[in-house]
């Protein structure tokens, strides 16, 4: 467990271990400040659920998500980054230091850097939540090897949309996208890759409007959003990759979001509270980069530094 000493006062504290918040922890380790880091339920982020990253510069050849991250772990640790396996629950940013706590502790800090990301779009129609876990999915590289053989669908026409759909065709049969446009909003090379793979399909200017099934997944319900028609499809498995909404409920009512949720910064990731810093996809709605995020976090970092000099002059 953590030092339960609330009287001790941290001079960096990180929320959240995506490239951007362990890019701070080794910015902030850097910077001899001793930087904590509460882990969150996701180590990594969405990064370490991606099978190969390779656009990360350094990496010719790609690199696993998962791997990645732990590299970026263990460079922040060597320099003295510390990791506590917890998840912040509440904060109280209206004065410093700043409280933080968990399910079992409570953690004052001079400088927070928010780095908790954003969580997986749901399609919010019937069957969805029934069938999590039971042929829904928001991560293919996590849950693909359950679909061998299997004729699966993918929602959305976005990067991840496809980079999911090429390494599912690992495993299944057949990939059919499924997609509300006439085109799709990927990045070049992926859509040439995802065209010229033969197990993958598309279905266009449709939504899915339920998903259907006794055990598990069995059939999807579509809509044309055109005309209005309405069919029926087979599928053993559902992947949804439609967006993000960032996980900044936590902080509501107490730093300025944009009108989706997200914190605002400026270009020095200062938060609307001096002293609170945000990196990542948690204030990212555009790149959504393992390289923006993680440069996110080390200006994040480099501003809080520079912050606490200020104040000890």
């Amino acid at each position: 467990m953590a030092d339960t000493d609330k009287n001790k006062v941290e001079e960096m504290l990180i929320l959240g271990t995506g490239p951007a918040g362990l890019a701070a922890a080794l910015y902030g380790a850097r910077a001899d400040l001793n930087p904590l880091l509460l882990t969150g339920t996701d180590i990594g982020g969405q990064a370490a659920t991606t099978d190969r990253i390779e656009n990360y510069p350094g990496f010719p050849d790609g690199v696993n998500g998962s791997e990645l991250a732990e590299l970026f772990q263990k460079n922040a640790e060597r320099f003295g980054a510390r990791l506590e396996y917890e998840v912040a629950t509440e904060v109280d940013l209206s004065k410093r230091p700043f409280i933080v706590k968990s399910y079992g502790n409570e953690y004052r800090a001079k400088t927070l850097i928010i780095s908790t990301g954003a969580s997986p779009n749901k399609l919010n129609v019937p069957g969805e939540q029934e069938f999590r876990g039971k042929g829904v999915s928001y991560c293919a590289t996590c849950d693909g090897w359950f679909f061998k053989d299997k004729n699966v669908a993918i929602v959305g026409g976005g990067d991840s949309a496809l980079e999911e759909g090429i390494f599912l065709t690992r495993y299944a049969s057949s990939v059919t996208i499924i997609h509300r446009r006439e085109e799709l909003r990927a990045g070049a090379i992926l859509q040439k890759r995802a065209l010229n793979n033969p197990k993958i399909k598309y279905i266009w200017n449709t939504v899915v409007k339920e998903i259907q099934g006794e055990k598990g997944v069995e059939k999807l319900l579509l809509e044309n959003v055109k005309d209005g028609s309405t069919s029926e499809f087979p599928a053993d498995g559902i992947f949804v990759f439609i967006g993000h909404n960032p996980n900044t409920e936590m902080f509501r009512n107490q730093l300025e979001l944009d009108d989706k949720g997200y914190i605002i910064t400026d270009q020095r990731m200062r938060t609307s509270i001096p002293g609170v810093f945000a990196a990542g996809e948690v204030c990212d709605p555009f790149f959504r980069q393992v390289i923006t995020s993680a440069g996110m976090g080390a200006a994040a970092a480099i501003s809080a530094t520079r912050l606490l000099e200020s104040e000890s002059e």
